[in-house]
């Protein structure tokens, strides 16, 4: 008999896998899970994050140029020759300093952020965390030496529905590895410093003039005196349109906030190249001006995957 190997490294790696597990972990794969939540693989050792370490490297993780201040790619006309910023944000500046991301909103980090929001698979918080670690890492040389890190709330709703705030557990991880990291930054928790005054729509499927609208007014500070003249770290799991960043960030500004900047895991690509092409309407809202989108044939696909979007 001949054990037919694919030539890829992937592929070898899975079935090299297969006859690694030592014999303490064939006997406790009863207790424990034995595959991989993602692929479906074996597990080379057990784990209390069923997730295979081939997983983790196949991560997506940001590169190339990006916007200087919302973080999204430069890789469209909407961006000019030398600019440092995507059209969106040239034409309407956010009220945030900048916005950083670990990687893209793909599988198989995407499949790992729904297991840790949907299957309770809440060891994943810590390898999940210590990425978001990495992307708020950026902000160091620029950011504030003392900043209070607030996790984007869910509604009451929501939160008592689903158990807990992947916002406030990532960053409760990523703080434990930057207080390693990065010993002299202060960053500070403040997870009850920002509401969500009512549960808005679900923002899956909805186009970036919609989800605007749908998140304005949404957000609210506990008590002002708590953020004035403060610089504010503000923490979500994905990054899809900006519109909550650029809500929730209006709110803390409104408030007292010193500056607002922003970090999550993960950030959504849009997958029509000119995706970013807006232009103003004659309406204007909290944030100045709204945009709407330059032809109708971009409305509600301009996002990969809209399934289980974030509000980001």
């Amino acid at each position: 008999m001949t054990l037919d190997v694919p030539p890829s490294e992937v592929s070898r790696w899975r079935a090299v896998a297969r006859v690694l597990r030592s014999p303490l972990d064939a006997l406790s794969s009863a207790l424990l899970p034995d595959v991989c939540t993602l692929c479906g693989s074996p597990l080379p050792q057990l784990s209390s994050v069923p997730i295979c370490p081939l997983c983790w490297i196949e991560v997506p993780v940001l590169a190339g140029p990006s916007c200087a201040r919302c973080g999204d790619a430069l890789t469209s006309p909407a961006s000019s020759p030398g600019s440092s910023l995507c059209r969106v944000c040239r034409m309407a500046p956010p009220p945030f300093v900048r916005a950083v991301a670990y990687a893209i909103y793909e599988e198989p980090l995407r499949g790992a952020l729904h297991a840790l929001k949907y299957k309770e698979l809440h060891p994943a918080a810590r390898p999940l965390g210590r990425m978001l670690a990495h992307a708020i890492a950026k902000l160091a040389l620029d950011a504030p030496a003392e900043l209070l890190v607030v996790p984007v709330p869910l509604h009451r709703s929501k939160l008592a529905a689903r158990g807990f705030n992947q916002a406030r557990l990532l960053s409760l991880h990523a703080l434990k590895f930057l207080r390693k990291s990065h010993p002299t930054w202060e960053l500070h928790l403040a997870s009850t410093t920002l509401l969500r005054l009512r549960e808005t729509e679900s923002q899956a499927g909805l186009s970036p003039h919609q989800r605007r609208i749908n998140v304005r007014g949404a957000f609210s500070v506990s008590a002002d005196a708590a953020i004035t003249a403060k610089h504010i770290l503000l923490v979500d799991d994905i990054f899809t349109t900006g519109a909550t960043a650029r809500a929730a960030s209006q709110a803390l500004l409104k408030a007292g906030a010193a500056s607002v900047w922003v970090a999550t895991l993960a950030r959504a690509r849009r997958s029509n190249p000119f995706a970013r092409d807006f232009l103003f309407d004659n309406d204007t809202d909290d944030l100045g001006s709204n945009l709407i989108h330059a032809s109708s044939n971009l409305q509600g696909s301009q996002v990969n995957s809209s399934h289980d979007q974030p509000s980001f």
